[in-house]
């Protein structure tokens, strides 16, 4: 359930909402957090669940010491409301007996919140795609037929690529099995997307296909990516856009090796 930080229920009505899917070189999360911390978007409370990892720490988008002690948890949501944008930020692992009530939990609540559309960022196996996967860009997509209505042509515009239905057994020529829409290491992308269709959700996913270690790279190709649909932000005419990297990710890898093991 989601509980807003102020007295007031925010309105989520028309809303762009984003939110990662804990996948993969969490290639998501570090993306929603260049969105939070480049937009400077507000926190207008968290999700409140037992379907994922207890955590709680410092403010990791914190700009001075005041804020710096502010207490976070693992699933919150910040708004830039003049760009009617929210992004859902989920920091820890979903608990693996309970992903199926936490899909249903989220559609809940983006149906009643009216939002006008949901993207899920995401991330997938670089290592275990098909033959026909391995051409061009490392970037797919997906989208609801609610969405397909309203974005289609947006997306036809941008020359995305759709992420392709793969066979069931490679390798094997048999006319009766149905290509199927596989996504290994994406979490809950699948599942997520598979209902927000049956409940005629308008949701896409952005997904990139990737391997784990430094993903900070990742991060950046799939924001801009985004943006280059979304317009969070204006590109300038030359190089790639300026996003801003929060503090937190400075403690991505540790604080080092101490010195005195030497």
């Amino acid at each position: 359930m989601f509980i807003a930080t102020e007295n007031t229920q925010p309105s989520f009505k028309d809303f762009t909402l984003i939110m990662p899917a804990v996948a993969v070189g969490n290639v998501g999360q570090l993306a929603a957090d260049l969105i939070v911390s480049t937009l400077n978007m507000s926190r207008a409370g968290y999700i409140h669940t037992d379907c994922l990892i207890p955590m709680a720490g410092n403010n990791p988008y914190t700009t001075c010491r005041e804020d710096a002690e502010e207490l976070h948890t693992a699933a919150e949501v910040y708004t830039a409301a003049e760009m009617k944008v929210a992004v859902l930020q989920i920091r820890t692992p979903i608990v693996q007996t309970k992903s199926k009530k936490f899909r249903k939990l989220l559609v809940s609540w983006i149906k009643a919140s009216g939002f006008s559309r949901t993207v899920v960022l995401s991330s997938s196996h670089a290592y275990q795609r098909d033959d026909q996967q391995l051409q061009g860009a490392p970037l797919r997509y997906l989208v609801t037929p609610t969405l397909l209505k309203v974005s289609g042509d947006a997306l036809k515009e941008l020359g995305w690529r759709e992420m392709e239905r793969v066979s069931a057994f490679p390798g094997l020529t048999d006319g009766s099995a149905e290509p199927r829409l596989y996504i290994p290491g994406g979490g809950i992308t699948k599942g997520l997307f598979t209902d927000s269709c049956a409940e005629d959700l308008p949701l896409a996913v952005v997904l990139l296909f990737c391997s784990e270690g430094d993903n900070i790279p990742d991060a950046f190709t799939l924001v801009n990516h985004l943006n280059d649909w979304l317009h969070l932000q204006d590109k300038p005419s030359q190089g790639p856009s300026k996003w801003k990297i929060p503090t937190s990710w400075r403690l991505l890898f540790g604080s080092g090796i101490p010195p005195a093991l030497f």
